[in-house]
C-alpha cells in the first residue's frame, strides 16, 4: 500500500514537471533574445495559432542552440511564452 502511494505521488510529481515550468522558461528565454526580440509573439508577426504549433516550433528552433535546449526546458519555455504571449488554453 505504502508502495503503491509512493509511486502515485512519484508520477504525480514527474507528471507536473514535464508540464513546464514559465518562471524557468522566462530564464531560458534570455537565449532567444539574442537572436530576436518579442515581437515574433504578438500581432502582425506572430504565426504561430496553437499550443502544438508553439510546442513544435520551439522544437525547431532548438535546432539553432548551441547548446540545445533538454525536451524539459523546451516545455518550460513554451509555458513561459504561452503563459505571457500566447495565451492558448492548455
Amino acid at each position: 500500500m505504502i508502495a503503491l502511494l509512493c509511486g502515485a505521488l512519484l508520477c504525480g510529481a514527474v507528471a507536473a514537471h514535464a508540464a513546464g515550468d514559465p518562471v524557468r522558461g522566462e530564464s531560458l528565454h534570455v537565449d532567444c533574445v539574442g537572436c530576436h526580440r518579442t515581437e515574433l509573439y504578438v500581432p502582425p508577426r506572430a504565426k504561430v495559432k496553437t499550443l502544438a504549433a508553439l510546442t513544435k516550433e520551439v522544437e525547431r528552433w532548438n535546432d539553432r542552440m548551441n547548446p540545445k535546449f533538454t525536451k524539459q526546458e523546451m516545455a518550460d519555455l513554451v509555458a513561459y511564452l504561452n503563459r505571457d504571449f500566447y495565451k492558448f488554453p492548455k
